[in-house]
């Protein structure tokens, strides 16, 4: 993701880059549009960023869980908020949403922001918030850092933490100190890379209207999104359609457009409101499957692909590929591997990571598919920090296409989920068998996700913890155990009797919180001795375990689990990213858990338990 440049961020919208051709002034570029309309992602931002500076004031906690609770419906809902709105539509009920926040939905999507958020803004320091975004600080600490040492920006952090200033105050140390300024320093130096999520809901509104432009052939996002990485840098858009026509200037019509970067007769470069990159390049119908094979890459890919080509006579560019003058192939994608005697290669293997010898020894995996999911074994309710109740998450996961879906709330341990004791937990499996007796279509299983405390003991006791159907350990807190101690705390968890999977293995938040430091190689090991399996965490901003791992997983024969980790109905559609994060680790059909039958499924767990 790249900010839109300082300069260009001042420039007039008069004195941008027009597009060429319009009678009317009006219509040129960015120059005279209506405010853009938000995406559903923008509004849970405001709400994300009411609830930080709330929780910097020491508010009322429920306060500013509602609001943490509304980010998360908002992000999770499946459909354009911003255009039902302006189109006269009515929203449908939203868990967690009430008519306050309902009110501020409205007015952030006529505004793009609301008063509130205005006025938590002038009660604190202008830069404050954006010490949020540091890898290693919440809302308390930042609160802590303000008010002890009267930082406001990151940075008077970095600076601070240059003095050593930071290790003095309670609760943040030397070690604390030096991480953070790691991460400081490595944000001075690094772009900030968009999530999946962000960046395929840009597509979902870009490709559909590059579609409409006249002479349009086809439209489709390339690039690291196509490949399902779980970072974004640009959006890289391929049009196919007849040269010189007006797609170009359709693109840089496009309400979304906040800057324009370049321009030609078949490319242009724009910086999009959320300040994510989008490029576009326009070719035609007989390149149009060498050009994506191009513009998918990655670098490493179509550099081994063209030294393929080499030794067969062939070149391959974004054209096509050619022998000598003539072009043999490249309509297709199809056409541009068939004319190196390989398969089409899956998108989401082209790293250049044995995915081309596989294909040679047609060794290609046939790769796990959303359609494989059975079911889903990590969600949760209102009981603890969801926002659904038990009927309308069972619903929504039979909607989703689901046969199963475990019931996982968090334990006690985790007291900011309002996690459940012993009793708590046993009247939420009556109420769970009493709903399966009634449910049609979907079934509901029982579980826990119980916190693995500092010691690798677990939140409750075996005695509970054998009367559910699956247990899923884990870890929230004490991230920064050193490498041996993180290990060893694990695999103790995973020793216990009744221990089904390790949830989110590596515990990292991208672009907010590293992965913790332990030996994955030797989780897995255990994994596969003991017999239990790892979790697939589909939640856009966590993807844990990350590909390298899924496929260390799979080699190892252990087991993988893809799951959504809902905590609201619209959370199921997250299993698509885990399920492109699981293609991209070479994941077959038969290497996930959950595209078992539960009739299949249910032994497997018992067999877990020693």
């Amino acid at each position: 993701m790249r900010a839109v440049p300082e300069a260009a961020a001042r420039r007039p919208a008069k004195d941008r880059p027009s597009s060429a051709g319009q009678a009317s002034p009006a219509a040129p570029g960015a120059a005279l549009k209506q405010p853009a309309r938000v995406g559903n992602s923008d509004i849970a931002a405001v709400f994300n960023e009411i609830a930080d500076i709330l929780e910097i004031e020491g508010a009322n906690p429920y306060r500013i869980r509602a609001y943490r609770n509304g980010a998360r419906t908002v992000e999770a809902f499946g459909r354009d908020i911003a255009g039902i709105i302006t189109g006269g539509g009515e929203l449908p009920k939203l868990p967690g949403i009430g008519d306050d926040l309902l009110g501020k939905i409205h007015e952030i999507v006529e505004t793009g922001t609301c008063k509130l958020r205005e006025r938590l803004h002038r009660e604190v320091p202008p830069g404050i918030v954006n010490l949020l975004q540091i890898g290693g600080l919440g809302p308390r600490r930042v609160k802590l850092l303000y008010h002890d040492l009267g930082i406001e920006t990151p940075a008077q952090l970095l600076k601070a933490a240059r003095e050593g200033r930071i290790r003095r105050l309670h609760g943040f140390g030397e070690k604390t100190e030096r991480k953070l300024l790691t991460a400081l320093e490595s944000r001075l130096r690094d772009k900030p890379r968009a999530s999946i999520a962000a960046a395929a809901a840009e597509a979902e509104r870009l490709v559909p209207y590059l579609r409409r432009a006249p002479g349009v052939h086809e439209v489709a996002a390339a690039g690291s999104l196509r490949r399902m990485r779980d970072t974004i840098g640009d959006l890289d858009i391929l049009a196919i359609a007849a040269a010189g026509g007006p797609v170009v200037d359709h693109f840089l019509r496009y309400d979304e457009v906040s800057d324009v970067i370049a321009r030609g007769p078949t490319r242009a470069s724009v910086v999009l409101r959320s300040g994510l990159q989008a490029d576009l390049r326009v070719v035609a119908r007989e390149a149009g499957g060498a050009a994506l094979v191009y513009f998918t890459g990655s670098k490493a890919h179509n550099i081994a692909i063209r030294r393929l080509a080499r030794k067969k006579g062939l070149k391959i560019s974004e054209y096509g590929v050619f022998r000598g003058e003539r072009r043999v192939a490249g309509d297709t994608e199809a056409s541009v591997y068939g004319a190196l005697d390989l398969p089409v290669i899956p998108p989401e293997l082209r790293e250049n990571n044995g995915e081309i010898e596989a294909a040679q020894t047609r060794r290609l995996p046939r790769l796990v598919e959303l359609g494989d999911l059975k079911g889903d074994l990590h969600a949760h309710t209102r009981a603890t920090d969801g926002l659904g109740s038990l009927e309308e998450m069972a619903a929504a996961a039979r909607d989703a296409g689901l046969r199963y879906l475990a019931i996982t709330e968090h334990s006690r341990h985790l007291t900011v989920a309002r996690g459940l004791d012993e009793e708590g937990l046993l009247r939420h499996v009556e109420a769970i068998d009493r709903l399966n007796e009634k449910l049609r279509g979907v079934t509901l299983l029982k579980g826990i996700e119980v916190d693995i405390l500092e010691s690798g003991d677990l939140d409750l006791p075996d005695r509970v913890l054998s009367k559910l159907d699956v247990v899923v350990g884990a870890i929230h807190s004490h991230f920064e155990l050193p490498r041996a101690q993180q290990t060893r705390r694990i695999l103790r968890a995973m020793e216990r009797r009744c221990f089904n999977i390790l949830a989110h293995p590596t515990c990292r938040l991208i672009n907010k919180r590293n992965a913790i430091d332990v030996d994955m190689g030797a989780i897995i090991r255990a994994a596969r001795e003991r017999g239990c399996c790892l979790e697939l965490n589909a939640q856009p901003e966590r993807l844990d375990l990350n590909d390298v791992w899924c496929r260390e997983a799979k080699e190892a024969g252990v087991l993988i689990s893809i799951n959504s980790d809902a905590h609201s109905t619209p959370g199921f559609a997250n299993l698509r990213f885990g399920v492109g994060q699981a293609r991209r680790g070479w994941l077959e059909k038969k290497d996930v858990l959950n595209t078992r039958s539960l009739a299949e499924l249910r032994p497997l767990l018992r067999a877990m338990v020693r």
